[in-house]
């Protein structure tokens, strides 16, 4: 059915990131072709008037786009068993842990669901709510604001400036505020991070009040030409999936696979390790017999 984009109660725009690229394809794609898939709604207590469950970007694009008809599906269920299904069926892209956190504060709050309630209907553990629900205990609303608003990434948010506010929610505060015109990258983050951490009171106050100056003063990178540059992330990702098989590894992918798959996993794992001798070779001679995976740029490996 088609519905006025006036009848819709946007109550729930605030639970997911805005990806201003997301929007621009999605936008464009809109423009040429219109709306490809309903947005999903539930009835709201007023006549005529309908809850947006699903599809936030897609009716701000329409909107964008002064279009006043937006093609919608009604659930016949509540709001927050509609929430519920929105947040095992959505596979356009995956939600982040403080999106799910938001969502579960919504259901929460909104909907008086409680812990047990929530796990058993998402199919989680309660520990797994409870990690979920501290990240927007913890997380001050300012920077929630600007995960939001995509002006922060959300593995920035809950892999530094969580543990940060922990720590000091005023100076996470302060820290976020002062990046202002910046969009941090995790590697950034990182060192802003470490450098708090580790400093005293006088250089932690430092940190937090001008933290660009600290990152362009702690710079590690020089002036590359383009060909290196392309190496350089060449070898970043080949460090990363590297990373990513060994958790796989870890997990018991190997160990629990049928003898036939086993051994299709041990030659490809054959053919890698030639092609990165291979690679170790070419790049340092010297290192021809030490040639093996490693960390790149001294990074630890990261958790799953």
């Amino acid at each position: 059915m088609q519905v006025e984009i006036n009848q819709l109660e946007l109550r729930y725009a605030a639970l997911r990131i805005v990806e201003r690229g997301h929007r621009a394809k999605l936008l464009a794609s809109v423009a040429e072709d219109g709306q490809q898939s309903p947005v999903t709604v539930v009835a709201a207590e007023e006549p005529e008037r309908f809850v947006l469950i699903d599809g936030y970007a897609r009716v701000a694009v329409l909107r964008d786009l002064a279009r006043d008809l937006v093609d919608a599906m009604t659930l016949e269920v509540s709001e927050a068993e509609a929430l519920v299904m929105s947040h095992g069926l959505n596979g356009q892209r995956r939600r982040s842990a403080l999106e799910d956190g938001w969502l579960l504060d919504a259901l929460m709050d909104r909907h008086g669901l409680t812990i047990a309630e929530l796990a058993t209907r998402l199919g989680r553990s309660r520990s797994w709510v409870c990690r979920r629900l501290a990240l927007v205990t913890v997380l001050p609303e300012e920077v929630q604001k600007r995960v939001r608003r995509g002006q922060l990434s959300a593995q920035v948010a809950t892999k530094y400036l969580v543990p940060l506010a922990r720590a000091n929610g005023g100076h996470c505060t302060k820290l976020v505020i002062n990046l202002r015109g910046h969009r941090p990258s995790v590697r950034e983050m990182q060192r802003l991070y470490t450098a708090w951490r580790m400093g005293d009171a006088a250089q932690r106050g430092k940190i937090v009040e001008r933290p660009k100056l600290f990152l362009k003063a702690t710079d590690p990178e020089e002036p590359m030409s383009e060909a290196a540059k392309r190496l350089l992330e060449d070898l970043r990702m080949l460090a990363a999936v590297s990373r990513r098989a060994e958790r796989r590894v870890d997990d018991g992918a190997d160990r629990d696979a049928a003898d036939s798959e086993r051994q299709r996993i041990r030659r490809a794992f054959t053919n890698a390790r030639r092609g990165f001798e291979s690679l170790g070779a070419a790049m340092h001679p010297w290192e021809k017999t030490d040639a093996g995976p490693r960390h790149t740029e001294g990074d630890p490996p990261t958790s799953g």
